[in-house]
């Protein structure tokens, strides 16, 4: 299988998905989510595979949606005329084989899913992380959506099935980050480790898992996310998306993405992190160590 945002890679019961684009912290494109759900698809129907390891290489897992240089990259999938067409972000977002489905598609794999949380993993990020079924994070990892505080909403609704109502509303309308340590505590992620030992402890996890039968996986995977469809996350999601939309289109949003094409991301992103001292206001000493990086 080839591809070109991503690298397959099956060793014994384990497939590896690595999100490759290191360059660019593995920030979301097309046809990346796409080619994560034809991945997801493959290990599915490989019957020598029993568990699927999603990473990212370099120094983050993802840093989400890729808007640099005015979100260009996404013209074709929600743009009419150059500008930014609510109706087609809506049916892109949601339709199958737009990036909420492909997301989702870790969801539905009868195959367990554990994502391996390094460096960042925010926004869309998050929320591809928060699809899979296990989430094991480096200690030092900044979690988080800031969409909430601007210019988005939450997409899945996975973060807030994850938080439960107090912290939900939180972090729903703050879009404040966490570490991975915080989110452990949260019960956002499984367990932290520091850097060192997280390759280590993924492939451990996914080794036990491995043991046990494949049929045994899937029926218990499927109860548990047939509970959480049955709270109503089909509905939160399509909420979700058009809420994304539209927040996407006020007027202190369509400022925010001005402020990013003239003066650039890092400048629409101050202005908006200010009050909370997280994300790009982070000080150094709370964001990932540059120095952890995954190689492939």
């Amino acid at each position: 299988m080839t591809f070109q945002t991503i690298d397959y890679a099956v060793d014994g019961p384990i497939a590896t998905i690595t999100l490759n684009r290191p360059e660019r912290l593995n920030a979301l494109i097309p046809p990346m989510p796409a080619e994560i759900e034809e991945a997801v698809l493959a290990a599915g129907a490989d019957s020598s595979v029993s568990v699927i390891v999603l990473r990212g290489a370099g120094r983050a897992f993802c840093a989400g949606f890729d808007f640099a240089d005015g979100f260009h990259a996404f013209d074709d999938e929600i743009k009419t005329d150059g500008k930014w067409d609510i109706g087609k972000d809506f049916v892109w977002l949601t339709a199958p084989g737009g990036p909420v489905q492909n997301f989702m598609s870790l969801w539905r794999s009868p195959k367990p899913v554990i994502a391996m949380v390094h460096g960042y993993a925010l926004g869309g990020g998050s929320e591809l992380a928060l699809a899979a079924d296990l989430v094991i994070a480096s200690d030092d990892a900044c979690i988080g959506t800031p969409g909430p505080r601007l210019w988005g909403a939450y997409l899945t609704g996975l973060w807030i099935y994850r938080l439960g109502l107090t912290k939900a509303k939180e972090y729903g309308m703050t879009g404040r980050s966490m570490t991975g340590s915080e989110a452990a505590e949260l019960g956002v992620v499984n367990k932290a480790v520091p850097f060192a030992e997280l390759e280590a402890t993924v492939r451990a996890e996914a080794e036990a898992l491995a043991t046990i039968p494949q049929s045994q996986l899937a029926a218990n995977k499927l109860v548990i996310n047939r509970a959480v469809e049955a709270m109503g996350l089909s509905q939160v999601q399509t909420m979700g998306v058009m809420f994304d939309g539209m927040m996407r289109n006020t007027p202190e949003a369509l400022k925010f993405l001005e402020l990013a094409e003239t003066e650039g991301v890092p400048a629409a992103s101050a202005a908006r992190d200010r009050a909370f001292g997280d994300y790009s206001q982070a000080p150094a000493e709370k964001r990932p160590d540059p120095k952890n990086v995954i190689e492939l």
